[in-house]
């Protein structure tokens, strides 16, 4: 039990048995079935899985956006599940930054005041410093003044790769944050998440379909069926499509060798 207590002590995130259920008894679905895991601070995670198999409810629940069923989550020590609405938002304004697969900019906004509002809403004073390095390492110094409407997809995701970064968050969750780069940019903003870990200490849980970018991390978790199936570490790309072929294929002793249990320990 005291080793349990010292592994907890340094996980940033934590999925305790977490169970998501969407709606009524007669037409449930089970998105997340008893999932447990702990995510250590300072590190990049990449989290894999077929179409359904519970990525994106998985990143909701972990970063407050979705309240689960059963289990509890905590952030930095705090069991989201005891915090009300109010509180949630400020945790998550605070310690959590997220990018979603879908932008969410506020389109009568320039890039440069979607990139700082996470800043204003929470009465930080820019660092100007920070918001000139980030806008540059996504490529976007000659956008600032300019409107979403007046982005293409991939500029609009590396707009909304800037706002989770410069508030500095303790832990940042990324929904499929290349999806809609072309490889070059995309082989950028991965740097930049990365360096985010190395030298700012931050904690980035990633999900992608892609290999390449999740060999950026320091190890690959994978989903099947709202469940853990299986990780990797230090992983390559060619080992990450590997195990992403075999995921649907696995035999019934496999995926028992490997049920949410067995994965609780990991950090």
């Amino acid at each position: 039990m005291q080793t349990s207590h010292a592994l907890q002590t340094t996980e940033a995130v934590r999925l305790d048995a977490v169970s998501k259920t969407y709606g009524g008894a007669d037409s449930s679905v089970i998105a997340l079935r008893e999932f447990s895991m702990g995510f250590a601070g300072a590190t990049f995670t990449a989290v894999m899985g077929p179409s359904g198999s519970g990525k994106s409810t998985f990143l909701h629940c972990a970063a407050g956006l979705v309240r689960p069923t059963s289990g509890t989550v905590t952030v930095g020590g705090t069991d989201l599940a005891g915090l009300d609405d109010t509180q949630l938002t400020e945790l998550r304004r605070d310690r959590i930054g997220f990018i979603f697969q879908s932008f969410n900019l506020l389109p009568a906004l320039t890039v440069r005041q979607n990139i700082t509002l996470p800043l204003q809403l929470g009465g930080q004073r820019p660092d100007k410093d920070l918001i000139r390095t980030v806008v540059h390492r996504v490529g976007l110094g000659d956008r600032l003044g300019h409107l979403p409407s007046e982005l293409s997809g991939g500029q609009q995701q590396r707009v909304a790769i800037a706002r989770a970064l410069v508030t500095r968050p303790a832990v940042v969750f990324a929904d499929e944050p290349t999806g809609a780069l072309d490889t070059r940019t995309a082989a950028s903003v991965l740097g930049l998440l990365r360096e985010s870990v190395d030298t700012a200490g931050r904690t980035l849980v990633m999900v992608t379909h892609d290999p390449v970018a999740a060999s950026y991390a320091d190890r690959v978790v994978f989903l099947a069926d709202g469940s853990f199936a299986g990780e990797l570490f230090r992983p390559t790309a060619d080992a990450v499509a590997a195990r992403m072929t075999r995921l649907g294929a696995w035999d019934d002793e496999t995926t028992r060798q490997t049920t949410p249990a067995t994965s609780g320990g990991l950090h």
